[in-house]
């Protein structure tokens, strides 16, 4: 039970990250903090966290940001995929090989997000779109660590 909590907390801590107000020359580059709590979780415990949990925290994201239904669910989704594919191998990489890792994973991320938002007519395609995808790379060893240390204090299976 106390498991499960820290995870769902960890979850509603990246939704917070996700909306706090940034000021405008940073807001463009806003890590993929969501993404990568997914993407921690799926790696650290994939037999607990999965696509389902993806798909339920990306209609919350939905929700929060009052976008297209199931657009951030889908793209959650496809993140927890690409790890659930990979996680065997990344978690014997170092950290710094985990971030280049994470590049590709968080930038297919963010080109179908692109996509969809174009399909519905909310952004112009630009490359600058993959800024977060750079910023979450750069920021991944850091939430690595801190949600290991969580995962470790708490004594989370």
């Amino acid at each position: 039970m106390r498991s499960s909590l820290v995870i769902g907390l960890s979850f509603v801590a990246a939704l917070i990250l996700s909306v706090v107000p940034m000021p405008a020359p940073f807001d463009a580059g806003r890590p993929m903090w969501l993404a990568m709590v997914v993407a921690y979780w799926v790696m650290a415990l994939p037999h607990r966290v999965g696509l389902l949990a993806a798909w339920v925290a990306g209609l919350a994201t939905d929700v929060l940001f009052g976008e297209l239904f199931g657009q951030n669910a889908l793209v959650l989704v496809m993140v927890a995929w690409l790890v659930l594919l990979l996680y065997q191998r990344i978690r014997r990489f170092p950290l710094w090989q985990q971030s280049l890792v994470m590049l590709p994973v968080l930038g297919i991320a963010q080109m179908v997000s692109l996509w969809l938002s174009s399909l519905v007519g909310n952004r112009p395609p630009t490359l600058l779109y993959l800024r977060p995808a750079l910023v979450s790379t750069v920021l991944w060893p850091w939430v690595f660590t801190v949600l290991r240390l969580l995962r470790r204090r708490f004594h989370v299976l």
